[in-house]
Formats: structure tokens, sequence, C-alpha cells
């Protein structure tokens, strides 16, 4: 029977894949995803998603569906945060669709630095770039996980700007779960002079 898997494969290592994620990929016809999703399977019949053709592939992906295909869709992380999940259901098709959840980076960092993540402030700037919403959350006396939009130093930028104290401690948690992961604890000021990889994680206390 025909279906789309919406896939999470977790914050990169294959340490971190579901056995659930495992088997579905390996029971699709076809399977699409970034090449660091694809690196984590052997997968004989795959198609390699870039941000650039990705409402392109989407959409290839809910055509071969609606040919009787089996396909996953591989989302970094979980799909349902800041995934591939809501540009699916936006589409709006007729078609079977399954969520396989995965462990997002945001977990990951909130394991790291040990907070309990249900008593946190969760925000994704993914694709959205700096919201004037965080203001309204950052001194609500729990800390803020963060997804920025890319460069942590332009999120600290403007939070001093908006008369948040530059003595704020910040974390940053980056290429969780890969062997070169790091994780610092530091100053919101002392954030304006560093560099980071994408693939990172901010909290605020």
């Amino acid at each position: 029977m025909s279906k789309l898997y919406i896939v999470g494969v977790g914050p990169g290592s294959k340490d971190y894949l579901t056995l659930a994620s495992k088997k579905v990929v390996e029971s699709s016809d076809m399977v699409i995803g970034s090449r660091r999703a694809l690196d984590l399977f052997e997968t004989p019949n795959e198609i390699e998603l870039k941000a650039q053709n990705m409402k392109e592939m989407i959409e290839l992906a809910v055509s071969m569906v609606g040919e009787g295909k089996i396909v996953s869709l591989l989302s970094t992380g979980d799909p349902g945060f800041s995934g591939i999940l809501k540009p699916i259901l936006e589409l709006k098709k007729n078609i079977g669709i399954e969520v396989i959840p995965g462990i997002s980076s945001v977990q990951l960092c909130a394991a790291k630095l040990k907070i309990p993540w249900d008593e946190a402030n969760l925000i994704t700037m993914h694709g959205k770039g700096i919201s004037m919403d965080i203001l309204d959350i950052i001194d609500n006396g729990k800390p803020t996980i963060i997804l920025p939009n890319f460069k942590p130093a332009e999120l600290a930028k403007f939070l001093i700007e908006n008369s948040v104290s530059p003595e704020r401690e910040v974390a940053i948690c980056e290429r969780l779960s890969y062997g070169d992961e790091k994780v610092i604890k530091t100053s919101l000021k002392s954030i304006l002079g560093m560099e980071f990889s994408y693939m990172c994680v901010m909290v605020v206390y």
C-alpha cells in the first residue's frame, strides 16, 4: 500500500537513529533527503534534497505516492520541529502520511545541559529570521532554547540592542552528536565575536 513516511533521522549521528526509522527506510521504494540524512542509511534508490529544490522534491515525493509507491522523506532532527511536516501538510494532498519521530537537537541540547525541556521556552528561527516574539518570553524565569537562524552572533546583537544584559549567561551546543561537537557556556556579549556551524542550538538562561 502506498504511503509517504516523514522520517525523523535525529541530530546527525547514526547512534541517534531509531529502529523505527531504519525499518521504514529499508522498506521504501524511494528515499528522499539531504545528503547528510541519506548518508545515515544504505539505500539503493535515493534522491538528494537540497535547500533550493525542497519544494520540487516534496511535490515529487507526493506524486510518487500517488503512483502507488512507498516513499520516505527524511527530516533531520524531528519532522515536527523545524522539520518538513508543516510544508507537507500545507499541500493538503489526499495521500496516506505517517510521521516517524526523531531525536531533535533541542532534546539533545537539553540533555547535555541537564535542562528539563518541558520547563523551558522552545523557539525556532530556522528560515524565519529573528522574531520580536522572543522578547516577550526571554525574561519569564525559564531557560530559552533556540534554534537560531544560522548565526548566533546576530541573535546576540539583537538581544543586547533590545535591552537584554550583555552579561546574560548563554550556552551554545554545536554539531551535536558528531565527533567534533562542542558545548560552551559564556556571556551574551562574548557570542558577538564568535563563529559557529549552522548546526547549533543556543540557550539563554
